[in-house]
């Protein structure tokens, strides 16, 4: 199985705290959750990848204050349109640890998107 290097861009859903403060208010700081897998739980599927099929998974993950992914709140938020590059990021996503994202210093749940890119690599690294 061929495995797929992680992507780590996350866009936040969680606020950061600052909603209607006023120059005065304490500035709350917020921080992403962070991938800390040694390697990317993600597997391209064989076939998919033997027949050319491209396409990148938008998930959307909620991770609780110690880092886990809690996976029955896992979604696909934006379809690769081929269920199985769909299929392949949830299961995936269910491997994936982190550390927590955090609030003003402290460790928060957080929910956030992550894309998973499903692209075929030359022997270079770069795509074809």
């Amino acid at each position: 199985m061929r495995r797929l290097s992680l992507v780590v861009l996350a866009a936040a859903l969680a606020a950061c705290g600052r909603g209607g403060a006023s120059d005065d208010a304490p500035t709350r700081r917020s921080e992403m959750p962070v991938a800390i897998n040694g390697e990317s739980p993600f597997q391209y599927p064989p076939d998919l990848f033997d027949a050319g099929v491209e396409g990148e998974v938008r998930l959307r993950l909620f991770v609780d204050a110690m880092g886990r992914v809690v996976p029955e709140s896992t979604r696909v938020s934006s379809s690769s349109g081929t269920p199985g590059l769909d299929s392949a990021a949830l299961r995936g996503a269910a491997e994936l640890r982190f550390a927590p994202g955090t609030r003003d210093g402290g460790p928060v749940a957080m929910t956030f998107y992550q894309p998973v890119i499903f692209r075929r690599m030359t022997a270079g690294g770069a795509a074809p």
